[in-house]
């Protein structure tokens, strides 16, 4: 049994910890966890801390901390620019992304964009997406989401970089993959990726590949390639 995860943005150092705010409501009011039952406390950052409740209060709970660890991220970091989509999509991606283990999601403002962010709310429904499934899924290590970047920007991004395009040759069971530092995969919006942006990220060194002779939506291909990539990587 996995216990339920709620994220503190530092970890306590001693042994009786209160857990208020959103998350002490939730665990509170929401989830009416009770005295002598587990929960795991996170930070985001890879430290875990197991806790039992020892009091219950109006949206806050007492607890005693029995164990604490740490889980080093993971090597090498999956990355996925994830074409901006209209309406709900790219929550959807995102949500499915974090909960199958992406490590960084950068919004990509594509030329098939529909959808333009004219402010930075839809980037904090992002994040606040993220958050909420790396605790559903139990994460340690809550994936960032950056800024929105352009083709251009994409294209400077350091590290390999793998465009999924269903005209591709390269299967991606197939392709190299590093040992560490960052992979990043581009998954492009409704319309796809564009032939001009194709060509300026494979002109940058990017390598264009295919999951299978299907088609995917938008937010369906970034959590296919992020499990094949998993199985390959040995995370799964």
């Amino acid at each position: 049994m996995s216990f339920p995860l709620f994220l503190v943005d530092a970890l306590p150092d001693g042994d009786e910890f209160r857990l208020d705010g959103p998350e002490g409501h939730h665990a509170a009011t929401v989830q009416r966890l009770r005295v002598g039952e587990e929960l795991l406390l996170g930070d985001g950052r890879g430290g875990t801390a197991s806790a039992t409740v020892t009091t219950v209060g109006r949206g806050v709970l007492d607890v005693t901390i029995t164990g604490r660890g740490y889980v080093p991220p993971p090597a090498p970091r999956l990355v996925v620019a994830q074409g901006i989509a209209k309406g709900d999509r790219g929550e959807l991606a995102v949500q499915a992304m974090t909960e199958v283990g992406v490590d960084g999601i950068v919004p990509w403002a594509a030329a098939r964009s529909v959808a333009r962010w004219k402010d930075d709310r839809p980037l904090q429904r992002w994040r606040a997406t993220v958050r909420e499934a790396a605790k559903q899924a139990r994460r340690p290590w809550v994936p960032e989401v950056s800024a929105p970047l352009s083709t251009a920007a994409l294209a400077r991004r350091p590290g390999p970089t793998l465009v999924l395009h269903e005209e591709a040759e390269t299967p991606l069971s197939k392709v190299d993959l590093p040992a560490d530092g960052e992979l990043t995969l581009v998954v492009g919006p409704e319309g796809g990726v564009a032939p001009e942006e194709l060509a300026a990220l494979v002109a940058a060194g990017a390598v264009a590949v295919r999951l299978g002779p299907e088609v995917l939506r938008t937010s369906t291909a970034g959590v296919a390639a992020l499990a094949a990539l998993s199985v390959r990587l040995g995370r799964w």
